[in-house]
């Protein structure tokens, strides 16, 4: 007897099995592909590695070596007896039953979809070139680039530029909006604009690509280059423009992975938005009850496919509260307070509305800021490039959010987020002891 379907067996969908079995479920999970999903095995991992690796062929040969590893773990946690693994996809066939291309079929009263996402490509001319790529396929190179070119200055987009750049390659961001991570406060993400130019990265805000064209020889401007060259064309302040590469990284964002068999079920869902999902991540209908025959059957969707927060982070504890609420059990998890990072290099971090958003939604503020400089800590790592932001309450000090930029800045935002979740004050942060010498001390530093 199975008591819970998932679909996927990424980061929201392997955390749900675990925590449904620990608690006593019987679970089936699908996945065609690896376990651990793109997070672990083309996405955060890898990347991280690549932040930490001296040299681009250091991090070529960690990568993998790091991701069987953890691969590895997930694999041991889906061995608890609770839990059966099916290596294949998984298909509605109504809003209670699965089929796998083997022709198994499986029921359950509760199912959850976690299908994760994929990279989204621009739809302009040129995007089939062999030599534009997204994250997945950029991971894969076993040759630097020499110049790289990176559409889109999303938290994929510069996080790739700081690790290539410092790499050695020539890098060059592409990027619509006038400023880069727009989750970010406006403030902290011109300076890590800034630091990147410094070091050597070039970047064009509100530039819209209009093509990407393959060059012929006469064409190439650069001689230098004995790679096959692609132009990317675009448009910026009415002129139009050019930048020449080796190698294009989209990346411009993610989309949710639907599947055409969702509509078996009932589900509804927007290609673009994802799946549409309830505030405890249920599967709705029209007239506002669950979808599911008979009564007692439930869909749910977490992680990236219902668009809500495209974060691992965020789909594991999704995860977690979807099997809480099937269980009847109550718990604290606020998914309005979710922190994010940015590993760059210095990093960047936030948790809670920016400066901007405060302003746009009229909210009242007061704003505290405090600065690596003056810390001993990041003076003494030669880290002393960095700042926080901290937005408070005007009345009694409470914390709305924090935007660092530096050394360890998620690390710190984490520390935020409990007081935030807290409901903590300015004062009570301030007047919690913090080690010395630790980075940490800059939060109580603030003014």
């Amino acid at each position: 007897m199975t008591d819970l379907l998932i679909i996927g067996a990424g980061p929201g969908g392997y955390k749900a099995a675990v925590h449904a079995a620990n608690l006593g479920l019987h679970v089936t999970i699908f996945e065609e592909e690896h376990v651990g999903g793109t997070c672990l095995n083309v996405g955060c991992i890898p990347t991280k590695t690549y932040v930490h690796a001296a040299s681009f062929a250091e991090a070529v040969e960690r990568q993998q070596q790091v991701v069987e590893q953890l691969r590895g773990g997930v694999e041991t946690l889906l061995s608890h007896p609770n839990i059966t693994l099916v290596r294949e996809r998984a298909s509605f066939v109504d809003a209670h039953t699965v089929c796998t291309p083997s022709g198994q079929t499986f029921t359950a009263d509760n199912i959850i979809i976690a299908t994760g996402s994929s990279a989204k490509l621009l739809p302009i001319p040129g995007t089939d070139s062999s030599q534009v790529v997204t994250s997945t396929e950029l991971l894969q190179l076993r040759e630097l680039p020499r110049r790289l070119c990176i559409i889109g200055a999303g938290v994929i987009g510069m996080e790739f530029a700081s690790v290539f750049q410092r790499f050695g390659s020539e890098v060059t961001v592409i990027e619509y909006l006038k400023e880069c991570l727009p989750m970010l406060d406006s403030d902290i993400a011109k300076r890590l604009r800034k630091q990147l130019e410094k070091r050597g990265a070039t970047f064009y805000m509100g530039a819209g690509v209009k093509e990407i064209r393959q060059l012929k020889n006469e064409e190439i401007g650069d001689v230098e280059s004995s790679n096959p060259s692609v132009s990317v064309l675009f448009e910026q302040k009415g002129k139009e423009r050019a930048v020449e590469a080796d190698v294009i990284l989209m990346a411009t964002g993610r989309k949710p992975n639907i599947s055409p068999d969702f509509a078996n079920a009932g589900i509804s869902f927007d290609e673009r938005r994802g799946i549409s999902v309830n505030d405890d991540f249920e599967v709705p209908v029209s007239d506002g009850s669950s979808v599911g025959t008979p009564p007692r059957s439930r869909i749910f969707a977490i992680g990236d496919v219902n668009g809500r927060q495209m974060l691992a982070h965020a789909a594991e504890m999704q995860g977690i509260h979807v099997v809480n609420h099937i269980l009847g059990r109550e718990d604290g998890i606020r998914f309005d307070i979710m922190p994010a990072a940015i590993f760059t290099n210095p990093e960047a971090a936030c948790v809670g509305p920016s400066e901007e958003q405060l302003k746009e939604a009229d909210t009242p503020y007061e704003c505290h800021k405090a600065f690596y400089r003056a810390n001993g800590k990041a003076l003494a790592m030669n880290e002393s490039e960095g700042m926080v932001k901290l937005c408070t309450a005007p009345d009694e000090g409470r914390i709305l959010s924090a935007h660092v930029y530096g050394a360890h800045a998620a690390d710190l935002v984490q520390e935020v987020t409990a007081y935030i979740t807290l409901g903590a004050t300015l004062r009570q942060l301030r007047d919690t002891v913090h080690i010395h010498p630790t980075l940490s001390e800059v939060l109580i530093e603030v003014n």
